[in-house]
């Protein structure tokens, strides 16, 4: 299956920079997966494509400010570390610039409360990093840190709330779940007094799911992987809504991926840990039958994700509607729900 198969034109201006005035303003491309069929809607239009008894499956995982700008011990160069998986208290895996000159044993300040060892190199070309820091450490990143916002994205972001979704809670995450941007809290009431189940995981976004596909062949890329929960009272919403025939709805890829990660003979387990799913077409979904998603990058493992649930030529087909009706894309743009 080639790369090129997943790719498309997208004209520059049609990448928001940011986001709308308010978050379920953002409009709603629908795709019904079974016939092909194209609906124009905006994202306050959701509850009318839902119905009593389905599960709306959320990824509550919470950016933090990932991105550190220091100085290196001895030279004074600057240098950049960008957090993406804790792996105890002290230790991340990280990606750092200039990566050459960042080899195991040097040593990076930033400020008088917090430096960093470089422990050793990963095999993504990241770094493993142990910090020393006074006080505690997620007071000291929000202090020292700054929210990584994605590379196209050009404009300052003055709010920064706008870059996570409003029931974000979990800490993790060097990148927002953008499908989840477009909620408010007056629609997540709406669906639940319409009887829609709102249930929450967490998958931490961290170089999986942006890291970009650099192979001719799909099924050659590798996944990073990237940290995952499931609360057993989640596992068991889900469970009861297939069981009872109701959809289960997941909200962003994210979401897709944790449940298909944890999904066995389709049922969900509840539990923690680490996911490299690479979910591109031929898959078969065990857990989720509807989505919402953004619109994403030509040749972007999430474009092949929602290829795989609703068909390549489909996918690709509302994405030239998409741009012929002049959506905003990315992170900040407009919305999809494919049913």
């Amino acid at each position: 299956m080639l790369l090129s198969d997943f790719d498309y034109h997208l004209p520059e201006d049609l990448i928001a920079q940011h986001p709308a005035d308010i978050r379920d303003h953002s409009r709603l491309l629908v795709l019904d997966r079974a016939t092909g069929t194209i609906s124009h809607r905006h994202f306050y239009d959701l509850p009318a494509y839902l119905v009593p008894g389905d599960t709306l499956v959320f990824n509550d995982t919470r950016v933090i400010p990932a991105r550190l700008v220091g100085t290196r011990t001895g030279t004074g160069g600057k240098v950049e570390i960008f957090l993406l998986n804790r792996l105890s208290a002290d230790t991340w895996e990280t990606l750092v610039k200039p990566g050459r000159k960042l080899r195991p044993g040097a040593e990076v300040a930033f400020g008088d409360d917090l430096r960093a060892e470089i422990l050793a190199v990963t095999d993504f070309g990241g770094r493993v990093v142990r910090f020393v820091f006074r006080g505690v450490f997620e007071e000291v990143l929000d202090r020292l840190g700054e929210t990584p916002l994605p590379p196209y994205i050009h404009e300052e972001l003055k709010d920064k709330e706008r870059y996570q979704t409003v029931y974000s809670r979990e800490r993790g995450s060097a990148a927002a779940p953008t499908a989840g941007l477009h909620f408010t809290d007056k629609l997540l009431q709406s669906l639940t007094e319409r009887s829609v189940n709102l249930v929450f995981v967490t998958l931490h976004v961290g170089l999986g799911t942006f890291r970009p596909v650099n192979v001719a062949d799909i099924t050659d890329h590798k996944m990073h992987r990237e940290y995952y929960s499931i609360p057993a009272a989640a596992a068991d919403a889900v469970n009861a809504a297939k069981e009872r025939g109701g959809r289960v709805v997941a909200v962003g890829t994210t979401a897709v991926r944790t449940l298909e990660t944890a999904a066995r003979a389709g049922r969900i387990a509840a539990g923690s840990g680490w996911t490299d799913i690479f979910i591109y077409p031929g898959h078969r979904f065990q857990a989720v039958d509807a989505m919402i998603t953004n619109f994403h990058l030509p040749k972007s493992t999430l474009l092949m994700l929602i290829s795989a649930f609703a068909g390549r030529e489909r996918v690709l087909a509302a994405y030239r509607e998409a741009v012929a009706e002049r959506y905003r894309f990315f992170s900040f743009g407009d919305a999809m729900l494919i049913i």
